[in-house]
């Protein structure tokens, strides 16, 4: 088996994760694949904001990738650079030793880092939402926050640390401070040292409205739903400056704050543009068939590759869970048709709808593109997650269920410790440059 050829899988995410697992299954072992992952799981994304809100453990959200890609060998590492010349990967292993990868054939399924902006104090004083430790520092870092509070003698001091800013209205933004708010008003009712004190929660966002990515009327429906829970929606604002003390907004207004939720979305990891090979805002160029123009070795999908939509000539595929997933298995299929085991076809998908989660038992919806909201948007919502999830689905609806019936636990684990989960700070965008979802 020693002259098998092998083939590298670059990210363990939505691409990655559903390429290495179809690659595995159709080879049996007839090449060698190789996943490189600087985790040892595939990660839910869209179901993190209920990590923070404590209705999930967050063992619920991870699919473990032994199991999950039968004859596929897990690399635990994060890839430094790629030689596109000598068909190499450079990596560093989870004890930073240094490794060498050669590949006959290479997926580039890197996915996407958090996007940040040139916003005085966001690096120092933010908290990112893109893993699961920042999805547990956060749900620390609120109660805490609110257990400060109610230690404290001082109105003002009570008031900011029961402030908390959320920066980004499309869905991750949306379904945080959703989640966030109700969570916070459980706390509170449960502190009789804090009775009368409500949790003030702002949602940011230089967008003209909440996910804006969505049909009006969800949208909408949406911010009614936020702001009848006495969210104040900042649409059309920014963040100028971040202290210790607070939140300075576009609009000159000042938030006494001690919490700063970074949501503004993502941008395509920066080892694509380390490869030298040419890219489109960052995003590694493909043809229809999800490989790199010249490099017919070299296959990319997700939101690492920008993938021409054949449902809209002339555009890219956005930067979604669907679009990633679907990639990811038609990357797998067309790299087999290289060794005729499959058939080789143009990627071609036109998006299912999307869903939103408002938490309790509220969401927003457009299955086919029927709009929908409130219970019937709720029940669509964790439908789809349910099938969308490639395993633990018994264990995500006993939770749900256990949610439904029961009070949350409310502690923390000890896991705040020094600053705040900090951002990447390489490369940040123009402030001007894409509005915040």
């Amino acid at each position: 088996m020693a002259d098998r050829e092998r083939v590298v899988i670059v990210g363990g995410g939505f691409a990655g994760f559903t390429a290495a697992r179809k690659l595995s299954r159709m080879a049996r072992g007839a090449i060698e694949i190789v996943l490189v992952n600087p985790t040892d799981y595939f990660l839910y994304l869209p179901l993190l904001p209920e990590v923070a809100a404590g209705i999930l453990d967050p063992r619920k959200v991870t699919v473990p990738l032994a199991g999950h890609c039968p004859g596929a060998r897990h690399l635990l590492a994060n890839v430094d650079s790629v030689d596109v010349k000598e068909r190499r990967v450079h990596c560093t292993d989870a004890e930073r030793g240094r490794r060498e990868l050669r590949y006959d054939r290479l997926i580039v399924a890197v996915g996407s880092v958090n996007k940040l902006l040139p916003v005085p104090g966001v690096v120092e004083h933010a908290h990112g939402f893109r893993s699961v430790a920042e999805a547990l520092y956060l749900r620390d870092h609120m109660i805490r926050q609110i257990e400060l509070a109610e230690s404290s003698d001082d109105p003002a001091e009570r008031q900011a640390r029961c402030t908390f800013v959320v920066v980004g209205a499309g869905y991750t933004g949306t379904e945080v401070a959703a989640q966030g708010q109700l969570m916070t008003r459980d706390i509170l009712r449960r502190r009789p040292g804090l009775r009368g004190l409500e949790a003030r929660w702002l949602l940011v966002d230089i967008a003209p409205r909440v996910l804006p990515e969505l049909d009006e009327r969800l949208s909408r429906a949406a911010h009614d739903t936020l702001a009848g829970r006495g969210v104040e929606i900042r649409t059309g604002t920014s963040v100028a400056e971040a202290t210790h003390d607070g939140v300075k907004l576009s609009d000159g207004e000042f938030v006494p704050s001690r919490s700063l939720v970074w949501c503004v979305g993502v941008r395509p990891d920066p080892l694509v543009e380390s490869l030298g090979l040419p890219t489109e805002r960052g995003r590694l160029c493909t043809d229809e068939y999800l490989t790199v123009p010249g490099h017919p070795e070299i296959f990319a999908c997700g939101d690492a590759a920008a993938v021409p939509d054949l449902t809209r000539p002339g555009e890219f595929t956005a930067m979604t869970a669907q679009h990633a997933t679907r990639q990811g298995t038609r990357a797998a299929l067309n790299l087999a048709a290289t060794y005729d085991q499959a058939e080789r076809r143009p990627y071609k998908h036109s998006d299912l709808g999307f869903v939103v989660d408002l938490a309790g038992a509220k969401a927003a919806a457009n299955p086919l593109g029927i709009p929908l909201s409130g219970l019937p948007a709720k029940a669509v919502t964790r439908g789809y997650h349910l099938l969308s999830l490639p395993g633990g689905r018994a264990r995500v609806a006993g939770n749900w269920l256990l949610d439904a019936v029961l009070p949350r636990q409310t502690v923390q684990l000890d896991l705040v410790r020094g600053s705040a989960v900090p951002l990447d700070s390489e490369t940040p965008e123009h402030p001007h440059g894409t509005a915040a979802t």
